[in-house]
């Protein structure tokens, strides 16, 4: 949507943006005095009952756009929309649950800004830092690479049944952990194995961000359906149908685009169409590094390859 903008700030006014408007990615990056400087925000409505963790998901939420580029969180912003009638104990136990998480991630909440509203809405703006001749991008996927995903699916489909009130304890024990992890490690990873190439998985679901990445770049990416790996309950939960309604969306605009194997189970196809809520990294990793990478991030997990052609084959 941003890049409708890109004809107001001619080149020679955005020469220090080494990524922005001319093509999607996880975050903006700025070249300053040799620095890069990567800023994001992202901000979204509950997905939990309990304010805290609510707060901790969105920080981390936020603040992996910053690692998805292989940068570091320097300072945040909260970003706050809050009922007039919420209780203050509520409100400042959200703002606390965010705040620990930046400082375990060695930043610092600086400020913010908040508005009132029908329905709680929370999240942070993200500085941080990036080396200019290793940011991690979309467009950099190369034929042979293989596909490795930091994080197990599931969790959109777990969290609409809990708002439902039918979710798995043991499920949704484990898509908020899984929510509440950082991908600061993966990231760092990443980084040390010479990883160029990836996203995290959010909103758009593991076949809308890498859709973006097999467009950025002008390749294919093939999944193994049967590799991707799912939370506890994730199968189970897809089986009744509680799909948020993003990953109807989701099928409708990135399907055309993507084919699916005969033999893909249907319930792993809807799965990676579904939402994720602070999921992992997709990342595109040469052959000679997937084993240094899987041996530096906990719970990677291989799950295709990269191949010559255009968007995304399921199989």
């Amino acid at each position: 949507m941003v890049g409708a903008l890109a004809g107001m700030f001619p080149a020679e006014t955005t020469s220090r943006l080494l990524v922005g408007l001319q093509e999607p990615d996880d975050a903006a990056v700025y070249v300053l005095d040799g620095t890069g400087l990567v800023f994001t925000a992202d901000y979204f409505p509950p997905v939990v009952d309990d304010g805290a963790t609510y707060g901790a998901i969105a920080a981390n939420n936020a603040m992996s756009d910053v690692f998805a580029m292989g940068g570091t969180p320097l300072m945040a912003l909260n970003l706050a929309t809050f009922p007039a009638d919420m209780p203050p104990e509520v409100a400042a136990s959200i703002l606390r649950g965010a705040a620990e998480q930046v400082r375990a991630a060695g930043a610092i909440i600086a400020g913010g800004h908040s508005t009132t509203g029908d329905e709680p809405t929370f999240g942070l703006a993200v500085l941080g830092t990036v080396d200019p001749e290793a940011v991690i991008r979309k467009g950099g996927a190369r034929v042979g690479d293989r596909l490795v995903l930091t994080k197990s699916l599931g969790v959109g489909v777990i969290t609409t049944a809990g708002k439902q009130g039918t979710a798995q304890r043991e499920a949704m024990e484990a898509a908020v952990a899984s929510m509440l992890g950082s991908n600061g490690p993966a990231s760092a990873a990443a980084r040390a194995s010479g990883v160029r190439c990836g996203t995290d998985v959010t909103g758009f679901g593991l076949v809308g961000h890498g859709m973006e990445l097999a467009q950025t770049s002008g390749v294919r990416l093939r999944v193994r359906s049967a590799d991707l790996p799912l939370l506890p309950g994730a199968l189970e939960h897809a089986r009744a149908g509680t799909f948020p309604g993003g990953a109807r969306r989701n099928a409708a605009y990135f399907g055309p685009q993507t084919e699916v194997g005969g033999g893909v189970d249907p319930l792993l196809r809807d799965l990676a169409f579904s939402p994720e809520t602070s999921g992992g990294l997709l990342l595109a990793v040469p052959p000679a590094r997937l084993a240094g990478l899987l041996g530096r991030a906990p719970g990677a997990v291989e799950i295709g390859v990269v191949e010559e052609g255009h968007g995304i084959l399921l199989v």
